[in-house]
């Protein structure tokens, strides 16, 4: 599967909202790989002394993460189109963090892309567990590599 980008509302993937959102733009998604891109404001919660902290990092190669598999709960129209009328909600979280290099902390006004790959997943009734490595660089520098487990788990209409 390889999903259209232009114009996808990255909400539709991820539960986040407002200051939690780490994520602005959807650059590539396949079954296996996830691209993403965000670009640090002064205003952002995990922003300190103009500097884009750990924790903040954490949650933006965790929310990039779960849209591969996030995804997989929203329908596919013919040709691989999301269909953006489907509102499915799911929740998510970290389960894992098997290993985790920070190499260095992003400025504000900077736009880093973080990088998603699957390595294994299972899926079970109406929830899956993946394992994910996962890189952030601003431009050609190394800002994250990790490997993490993810827990994603689709909110039947019953439970809201």
């Amino acid at each position: 599967m390889k999903i259209a980008i232009e114009n996808i509302d990255v909400t539709k993937y991820l539960p986040h909202r407002g200051n939690m959102l780490m994520v602005d733009k959807l650059l590539a998604l396949t079954d296996d790989i996830v691209e993403t891109e965000l670009t640090l404001s002064k205003n952002n919660i995990f922003v300190d002394n103009s500097l884009f902290q750990e924790s903040g990092l954490i949650e933006n190669i965790a929310q990039t993460c779960s849209i591969i598999v996030g995804s997989s709960y929203f329908h596919q129209e013919e040709g691989d189109q999301l269909d953006e009328e489907n509102n499915s909600d799911v929740i998510g979280f970290i389960s894992t963090i098997k290993k985790i290099n920070i190499h260095h902390l992003p400025k504000i006004n900077t736009t880093i892309k973080s990088k998603g790959v699957l390595v294994s997943r299972f899926d079970g009734d109406g929830y899956s567990i993946c394992t994910m490595n996962g890189l952030i660089y601003s431009g050609e520098k190394l800002l994250l590599d990790c490997q993490l487990n993810l827990f994603i788990k689709k909110i039947s209409n019953e439970v809201k």
